[in-house]
């Protein structure tokens, strides 16, 4: 680990204020995958910016939705009886991801920011990655890219965002508060991540020393018929080969008022299947029609060598979701 300086920020303004004054700096909190990317080599910040004792650790009701404080831990978030009741499609896939132990570190901000765990973008052996040296190229194209995307093409990168709360959140339409030097705004949470694109280097819509505050939940009208699907290799803290969050909200006879898909490890952010979404609305949640809105969905899917089973998985992964949110009861 390169040597680097550290600081303890009190307040927003504090933080924001050493960030401009030493370039190079990063903001820490939990610090479950920025340390771990410190002892690769991949990030070598010249300063860390401790913010975890920032008052940013509430969560309250906020414009009939809840307003998720950014230093909130991912087992309070899941375990909170708001976001329980009101927002259970987040609950289930906080507790889908990472151990108990990382989820009782880990900050719901600092979530929206891991990185991706491409094999090639953790190992600085491999010169070849455009997301951590821009202009080198892609090793995962032509090497091993099992765990890789499918949708969003880019020839640059094809590496995929790695939360499920992210997914989960995708489907909620949240939007994230952010300060910085310019003031505050508040970012969709469809605008937040960015497709890899020919600047696959930049994971967010964030601006250089833009600091994130809280996670806004919208009034949870469809929330409650919700689910979330995560398949992975193995059972325990392993990364979503594919995910699914379905939200719906159906009238008396069953016909959906609103459906909200959202799509975890196939590509570089988590992926709204807008296709499928507009295929089913206004329809009843009948297999076959939920099959080919999923086809639908994945057509547009281009694999790589190693994970072309991604998109039948896909497939049948919206189908199982979708089908498993629209049997819940609703109180």
């Amino acid at each position: 680990m390169m040597p680097f300086q550290y600081v303890r920020a009190q307040s927003a303004q504090e933080a924001l204020d050493a960030y401009s004054k030493t370039p190079g700096s990063i903001f820490i909190a939990g610090g479950t995958n920025l340390l771990d990317l410190m002892k690769m080599g991949v990030e070598t910040p010249a300063q860390l910016i401790d913010i975890s004792r920032l008052p940013l650790k509430t969560i309250d009701k906020y414009d009939g939705g809840l307003r998720i404080g950014a230093l909130v831990s991912n087992t309070a978030a899941a375990n909170h009886s708001l976001v329980r009741q009101r927002y259970p499609v987040l609950s289930q896939a906080i507790l889908s991801g990472a151990s108990q132990q990382l989820r009782n570190m880990a900050t719901m901000a600092g979530n929206l920011l891991q990185r991706t765990r491409c094999y090639y973008f953790y190992d600085p052996s491999y010169s070849e990655c455009n997301k951590r040296n821009p202009g080198t190229g892609c090793a995962a194209i032509h090497g091993v890219n099992r765990i890789h995307a499918i949708l969003g093409e880019s020839s640059a990168c094809i590496a995929t965002h790695p939360s499920d709360m992210c997914v989960a959140l995708a489907a909620l339409e949240a939007v994230v508060q952010v300060t910085g030097t310019k003031g505050e705004r508040g970012i969709a949470f469809s605008h937040f991540h960015r497709l890899s694109g020919t600047a696959p280097e930049l994971d967010t819509t964030l601006q250089p020393g833009e600091l994130i505050t809280s996670i806004d939940l919208p009034a949870a009208s469809a929330s409650e018929r919700s689910h979330y699907l995560k398949l992975r290799d193995r059972r325990s803290y392993a990364f979503a080969l594919v995910s699914v969050a379905a939200v719906l909200d159906l009238e008396p006879d069953g016909r959906a008022r609103e459906v909200r898909i959202a799509l975890g490890g196939v590509a570089h952010k988590p992926w709204r299947a807008t296709i499928a979404e507009h295929l089913l609305l206004g329809q009843t949640m009948e297999r076959g029609l939920v099959q080919l809105a999923a086809e639908a969905e994945l057509k547009s899917a281009k694999p790589s060598s190693g994970n072309a089973f991604k998109v039948e998985l896909a497939k049948r992964a919206i189908v199982r979701a979708v089908m498993t949110a629209a049997s819940k009861e609703v109180a």
